[in-house]
């Protein structure tokens, strides 16, 4: 940490447990369910339910999903996010960059108590969300702005066609297809989100159609050589389509043997690339006779650092 900086970067992402183990993944997603940006249900209803139901019932095979993926340094999502705030650290030398989690730790609001109480003077918050929504960049806007009054704070809410990004997408996708061979179909596999939040007036399938069209065009495709998906989807109710599942069964019904499938709503690798799409998608297309290549997302890329450091020093007013 810089101690004289008076500007600081919070690369904000979404969370994870401590450890892969049933305990440490029930206190994570209690903490992140009983946002009601997450889930809406009012608390005396939705609380006995989630904590007697749910959370008993999901916490384990959750677990076992992590362990699948967790790295020696930890959850594959922490371990990435502090490799970009530190590749963030050294394109912004005179800032103070440090890594921040809306759920789990390091904890968000505890971070931005601290620098508080420290007197930074201006304060970037970049949530590693490229696209917009309620409920994620909303959640990160709420706790910020509880925590930061009288404080000079710029809040990045979007980036989804943000020109350095989408270059450094594009740029890896083709990098990935020059290592592994040209590839067939590309998929983009998006989060998914309740069709009703979409239906309230959230932007954010919007602008993952914005930011898959804009990769697709950076990269010279054409309509027919790809498509748009959204997975993780959770509980019963009707959620954005297609699910990459189907989308998935639909491109292999219709004959194509090879699918790249690239995740760019999320800035780091994590158990929903890496468990969800790279393990279980890919073996479930290989069951329908294909191949799923997954192209890993930028992490702590060269081209990743610097797109979301110029849009840091642009947020600042540093940088045209």
């Amino acid at each position: 940490m810089h101690e004289a900086a008076d500007t600081a970067l919070l690369a904000v992402n979404l969370g994870t447990p401590d450890a892969p183990t049933a305990p440490a993944v029930r206190r994570y997603l209690g903490e992140f369910l009983s946002d009601p940006r997450v889930v809406s249900i009012p608390a005396l209803l939705w609380k006995p339910l989630l904590y007697g139901l749910i959370l008993p019932l999901r916490s384990p095979r959750s677990a076992a999903n992590y362990a699948k993926v967790w790295m020696p340094e930890g959850s594959p999502l922490l371990v990435h996010t502090r490799r970009l705030a530190d590749a963030l650290q050294a394109r912004l030398p005179d800032w103070q960059v440090l890594p921040a989690m809306r759920y789990g730790q390091p904890a968000l609001r505890a971070i931005l108590r601290d620098l508080r109480a420290a007197g930074i003077r201006r304060l970037v918050v970049l949530p590693l969300y490229p696209q917009y929504s309620t409920t994620t960049t909303a959640s990160v806007a709420d706790l910020v702005a509880e925590e930061t009054q009288g404080m000079d704070v710029t809040l990045i809410e979007d980036y989804s066609v943000d020109a350095g990004w989408v270059a450094a997408v594009a740029a890896s996708i083709q990098a990935h297809r020059a290592r592994h061979g040209a590839g067939g179909h590309l998929l983009f596999s998006f989060h998914g989100l309740p069709q009703r939040i979409a239906d309230a007036g959230d932007p954010y399938p919007q602008r993952c159609q914005d930011s898959a069209a804009a990769i697709a065009a950076a990269l010279g495709l054409e309509a027919g050589q790809w498509s748009l998906s959204y997975q993780s989807r959770f509980g019963r109710e009707r959620w954005l389509e297609p699910s990459t599942l189907s989308e998935l069964d639909r491109l292999a019904a219709a004959g194509v043997r090879q699918v790249d499938v690239v995740c760019p709503g999320f800035a780091v690798d994590c158990i929903e690339t890496l468990e969800e799409v790279a393990l279980g998608l890919a073996e479930h297309f290989q069951a329908k006779g294909g191949r799923l290549d997954y192209i890993p997302c930028l992490n702590d890329a060269p081209a990743h650092a610097d797109a979301l450091a110029h849009l840091a020093l642009c947020a600042a007013g540093s940088e045209a």
